[in-house]
């Protein structure tokens, strides 16, 4: 991870572990060997010799499958420096003490030329090496460095910010590409190795160690976009800025990762690092190669990671799937083929979702106009499998870009009126509220004034100033345009039953669907 674009979020013991913690608490604290309980006159007692059998054994294996692992990577593994002026060499420079400039290599100097580095790793004898796209992000000048200290200049063959991935091209003889492996077959709490260079050009080609602690994770990036795909493997392996772009590699010495962030209050490593999966990497890096961009499908829709009341409301047996928010503008094919809002996505052509960025990947390097087999899962236990084509996608939005500023809070409104069973107050929706809000012609409903906190639809539904206003467009498929109609809506309904409401955000501007319990 660079400093420059730097993404801020931020062996079990075998028998020996005591003996091994003991040794790093005397190594972190500079421990003296003796202490003044000690009398230099008596003997010393000999602590007796491990025997090298059973958990020592183990540990003796492991530790030799993680040095062999890193002297088969390391040579695979690149330090990239990027150079370039910086778009806000105007503004207040940051001023280092002197004899730290190293370790701060992203900061602008006096003339606004930023330096900053990171990693990278070759992928093919031809010289192609796979990286962050922010590592190389509007850097003029690439250099690549390789183990045994040779440099190169580099060209950048593509970029794809959605999923943070870069391809470069150096011309070099005798390189050694790392092998990639496949990281839908990763288990959580297996070994991995991070291979990289924190901190600038003095910690180049460090090696540490840890385990997937998860995937599938989603993090809100800076430069996120609706068409960013996350997909993140989670580990514990240290991380710093200047490792995006390294490698994160199996016990098998095959890459499974690209390294690209971390969760930090302080902006060094703390326990949580994240990796592109190398399976997404792959596609991406097959495209770059091949035309200098990626092209994308979609299926024109704009979707969440299904709850525990969807999965409820439509009879899955667990908390999986992917649910059907609203449709894009290029959501029309898939409107005619016949998905809804409130479908609950559980396969593509047979394979399994589970959550959004699964879905992405299963749909997004596919041929724009080919037909895709979509299961779905509908209140009832219904099950519907269909075929829907694939859009191209289109220039990519920022989070929000273009949303109008959240309405003031209409908090006491005396219009609003109480909904016990959803914890709301709601008010209805004029000819003038509707002008203030600037909502899309012809879209009526209930505003949701006030959201009692921690009822039934709190942090599933937005007042004004959190959020929102949400407006209620309709229940269970009804529309309701007044207090009144979505009380009658909910009448027949008792506790502990899942009602689906649809949904308008008025500052993004988006439909959705949301289930909630009643009280």
């Amino acid at each position: 991870m660079t400093g420059r674009a730097a993404h801020r979020l931020g062996l079990a013991g075998l028998g020996a572990g005591a003996f091994a913690t003991g040794l790093l608490l005397a190594g972190l604290l500079h421990l003296p060997p003796t202490t003044s309980a000690q009398q230099p006159a008596s003997p010393a007692r000999v602590a007796p010799a491990l025997d090298g059998g059973g958990d020592v054994a183990s540990l003796q294996r492991l530790s030799e499958a993680f040095a062999s692992v890193a002297e088969r990577v390391k040579p695979s593994v690149v330090y990239i420096r990027a150079e370039g002026r910086t778009e806000t060499s105007r503004a207040p420079r940051t001023r280092v003490p002197p004899g730290f400039e190293r370790l701060f290599p992203q900061l602008p100097d006096a003339d606004g030329y930023e330096r900053s580095s990171g990693s990278g790793f070759v992928v093919s004898r031809d010289g192609y090496v796979l990286t962050n796209a922010h590592v190389v992000d509007g850097a003029k000048q690439l250099t690549v460095r390789l183990l045994d200290r040779r440099e190169f200049k580099a060209k950048l063959v593509g970029a794809d910010p959605s999923t943070d991935v870069a391809v470069l091209k150096i011309e070099a003889p005798d390189l050694t590409p790392a092998p990639l492996g496949d990281s839908d077959q990763a288990r959580v709490g297996e070994w991995v190795l991070a291979v990289g260079n924190p901190l600038g050009d003095n910690l180049t080609f460090t090696v540490t160690s840890g385990i997937i602690s998860a995937k599938g994770r989603t993090l809100n990036l800076p430069g996120r976009t609706d068409r960013s795909i996350q997909d993140f493997i989670q580990t514990d392996a240290a991380i710093n800025p200047g490792n995006s772009g390294g490698p994160l590699v199996s016990v098998e010495g095959e890459v499974v990762g690209i390294n690209s962030a971390i969760a930090s209050q302080t902006g060094f490593y703390s326990g949580y690092g994240f990796a592109v999966p190398v399976n997404l990497a792959r596609q991406v890096m097959d495209q770059l190669i091949a035309a200098g961009r990626v092209h994308r499908a979609a299926l024109g829709v704009l979707v969440r990671d299904a709850t525990l009341n969807d999965a409820q409301y439509v009879g899955l047996p667990q908390t999986t799937g992917v649910l059907v928010q609203d449709f894009t503008e290029a959501g029309e094919p898939a409107r005619r083929a016949g998905l809804e809002p409130g479908d609950i996505i559980v396969s593509v052509d047979g394979n399994p979702v589970e959550y959004t960025g699964q879905l992405q990947q299963r749909i997004a390097f596919r041929r724009p106009g080919a037909e895709v087999k979509i299961e779905v899962a509908r209140k009832g236990g219904v099950r519907k499998t269909l075929t829907i084509p694939l859009q191209r996608v289109e220039a990519p939005r920022e989070d929000g870009a273009g949303a109008p500023d959240e309405v003031a809070s209409r908090g006491g409104d005396p219009e609003a009126a109480p909904v016990a069973t959803l914890g709301v107050a709601v008010a209805p929706v004029d000819a003038r509220t509707a002008e203030q809000l600037a909502l899309p012609d012809g879209l009526r409903g209930v505003l949701v004034a006030d959201v009692r906190a921690g009822g039934p639809a709190f942090e599933h539904l937005a007042e004004p100033g959190r959020g929102g206003p949400d407006i209620i467009l309709a229940v269970e498929g009804t529309p309701v345009t007044s207090p009144a109609e979505l009380k009658h809506a909910l009448a027949g309904m008792k506790p502990g039953d899942i009602v689906s409401l649809r949904l308008y955000n008025v500052p993004s501007r988006t439909r959705r669907v949301e289930r909630v319990k009643l009280e």
